[in-house]
C-alpha cells in the first residue's frame, strides 16, 4: 500500500526543514512524497532541494490560498492513501506511517485518524493543548466532534468519489471535507489511539474573535450546503471542546 503526503508550503523557510525530515525519515518504505509550493520568495525551495532526492513531486506556482494547494496535491497523487502535513507541523516519530499502515492493512477502512499535540511555535516540547480524538461514533459531529485534519488519512477513491476540498470556505473546508466524508457519506473510519502529529499554535481559525466568529459561521454552513441540520447546541459544542484540551 502506497501512502502519498502532501504538504503545502509559501514562504515556510523557518519551519519546513523540521516537516520534511519527519516525513522522510518514516520508516515505512512505501510513501510518495509532494510538496506544493505557493512560489516562496524565501528560502523555502532552498531547503526543499537539499532532500530532492526523496521527493517524489515538488510544484511552485500560484495558487487561490491553501486548500487550492491541498487540491493540486490530491490530483497529482497516486498513492493509494492520502495524509497531509503541513509545513509548520511534523510527526512524532518515525513510525507513525506504518502505524498507521498496519490499521488500513488490518481493519480495512476508508480513513483513520488519530491524535495531535498543539505545541509552542519556537518551542515545540512545550505541548499547549491536546487534541485527543476518542473513537468516533455515528452521529459524533452532531456533539461537535471532529478529528484534527493532520491525523485524517484517507483512500484516494474516497476524494474521487466524494470530491476534494470546497474552495468557498476560507477557513473550514477541512471540517467540511470530514463532516460530507464521514458523516453524510458515512465513509469507514478507525481510530489509531496515539499522537502521530505536533502542530505549532496560530491556527488560522483561532487568531483571534473575529476570526473564530468567522470560522464558526462557516461551519455552520458546511452544514447547510451538505443538506445537514445540527442541533441547536452542535456548533457550540465544537469550540468548548478545543478549550477542554487545555486541562
Amino acid at each position: 500500500m502506497k501512502i502519498s503526503i502532501i504538504t503545502i508550503t509559501y514562504n515556510s523557510a523557518a519551519t519546513v526543514e523540521q516537516t520534511i525530515r519527519s516525513v522522510v525519515s518514516q520508516s515505512y518504505p512505501h510513501v510518495e512524497y509532494l510538496i506544493i509550493d505557493g512560489q516562496s520568495t524565501d528560502d523555502t525551495l532552498t531547503i526543499v532541494k537539499r532532500y530532492q532526492d526523496k521527493i517524489s513531486v515538488v510544484v511552485s506556482e500560484k495558487d487561490q490560498g491553501l486548500y487550492d494547494a491541498l487540491n493540486k496535491g490530491i490530483a497529482l497523487a497516486t498513492g493509494d492513501v492520502i495524509g497531509i502535513l503541513h509545513s509548520d507541523d511534523f510527526y512524532l516519530h518515525d513510525r507513525v506511517l506504518q502505524n498507521y499502515a498496519d490499521v488500513f492493512l488490518k481493519q480495512k477502512p476508508d480513513a483513520v485518524y488519530s491524535d495531535l499535540y498543539y505545541v509552542d511555535k519556537n518551542d515545540t516540547d512545550k505541548i499547549i493543548r491536546k487534541w485527543k480524538s476518542g473513537e468516533y461514533r455515528p452521529g459524533s459531529f452532531i456533539n461537535g466532534w471532529m478529528p484534527p485534519h493532520p491525523t485524517f488519512f484517507v483512500k484516494k477513491e474516497i476524494y474521487l468519489r466524494y470530491g476534494t476540498f470546497n474552495l468557498s470556505f476560507k477557513s473550514a473546508a477541512d471540517y467540511e471535507l470530514m463532516l460530507r466524508f464521514i458523516h453524510k457519506h458515512r465513509i469507514k473510519v478507525a481510530y489509531l489511539p496515539e499522537y502521530t502529529v505536533k502542530m505549532r499554535v496560530g491556527g488560522k481559525s483561532n487568531k483571534n474573535i473575529k476570526n473564530r466568529v468567522n470560522a464558526n459561521l462557516e461551519d455552520r454552513r458546511a452544514w447547510e450546503i451538505n443538506q445537514l441540520k445540527p442541533r441547536f447546541y452542535t456548533l457550540y459544542l465544537k469550540p468548548l471542546r478545543k478549550l477542554l484540551q487545555f486541562f
